[in-house]
């Protein structure tokens, strides 16, 4: 039997990242099928004749990748630096490769945070939300709708303690801008594990962190980590900020936290349910108006260089896997 050198690539969502050219090296050949957008009932039918399907936050399921739906299936190459939405167990039991693309879209992140950082500490987006509404008018100052529970005007850099709940990449350029910032930071262990040196224990960033940002993996110890119980022991004029995944944070209790003034504020990318609205996310229910909480489409990661760093790693991985048997970038 003759060693396959032309591979179908299925691009399920090239809304999202625009498919490179992938230039195989010789011998191997590719016919690239690209679709700007894929649902969930079109899976099976475009998977079908895969070879390799890249994607970015499509779940694949495992029914998807049972052999009889996805016969000649052999990489699943996410463009992304998540991995959650691939039942890699699935994959492995096949023997399907999962590759990622990390650090793309480490600076785009981080700048996205320290803006959804500014935007929640001023109160920039409710401010603005009360002047459309004639409340400036109504009632004759909007300065008092910047101070936190504890009634004190907004901290400054200067003054602000950052607690980073996760050291990748991305919490990486983070603490460097903060520091930049003249914020103190803290680099946060692992909840109710040993804490390693130069981190900080999880619980004490919790309680001593006025701005605690989430930027790690989500996986089974990870949902969930920040929940009532760690929102009742932050300081009443603490910001939290999501830009990892959903699942970490409770989304039902931080909207609690911020009805009940334990914080501050909030600012999320990320949502359980995504397109997300009004209908189907605590986060925009008609009595969350006027908290000082800021939502964004899940774009932290949107830059002209992220898209270049995607494709680049893509490709990378993609040859890797021809040429070594393995891509750059493994997961599975």
């Amino acid at each position: 039997m003759q060693p396959q050198t032309h591979y179908v690539i299925v691009a399920f969502e090239t809304s999202l990242v625009p498919v490179p050219d992938f230039n195989l090296p010789a011998p191997y050949t590719c016919e690239v099928r690209q679709y700007e957008r894929t649902s969930l009932d079109q899976i099976p039918e475009r998977i079908r004749d895969a070879d390799i399907v890249t994607l970015s936050i499509l779940p694949l399921r495992a029914e998807v990748l049972d052999a009889a739906v996805s016969p000649r299936l052999k990489m699943v190459a996410v463009v992304a630096s998540g991995t959650d939405s691939i039942d890699k167990e699935a994959c492995r039991s096949r023997g399907i490769v999962v590759s990622n693309t990390p650090h793309c879209n480490a600076r785009s992140v981080a700048e996205h945070t320290i803006a959804l950082y500014f935007d929640a500490r001023r109160s920039l987006t409710l401010t603005h939300s009360l002047i459309r509404t004639g409340q400036w008018i109504e009632r004759k100052g909007l300065a008092k709708s910047l101070a936190g529970p504890d009634g004190k005007p907004p901290r400054t850099c200067q003054s602000e303690t950052v607690g980073i709940v996760g050291y990748g990449a991305v919490g990486k350029t983070i603490e460097s801008i903060a520091k930049n910032l003249g914020m103190k930071t803290l680099i946060s262990g692992r909840k109710g594990q040993p804490t390693a040196e130069g981190r900080t224990p999880f619980d004490t960033v919790i309680r001593e962190s006025s701005v605690i940002i989430l930027c790690l993996p989500q996986n089974p110890d990870t949902v969930n980590l920040i929940s009532e119980p760690e929102f009742k022991a932050m300081k009443s004029y603490a910001i939290v900020i999501n830009v990892s995944r959903a699942g970490v944070m409770s989304e039902e209790a931080l909207v609690a936290a911020l009805k009940a003034r334990n914080i501050a504020g909030a600012a999320v990318d990320v949502h359980s349910k995504e397109p997300a609205g009004p209908g189907d996310s605590p986060l925009f229910a008609p009595d969350t108006a006027e908290l000082n909480l800021i939502a964004t489409p899940h774009t932290a990661w949107v830059a002209e260089n992220t898209n270049l760093n995607y494709q680049n790693s893509l490709i990378e991985n993609i040859r890797s896997w021809l040429i070594m048997g393995h891509p750059k970038f493994q997961v599975v």
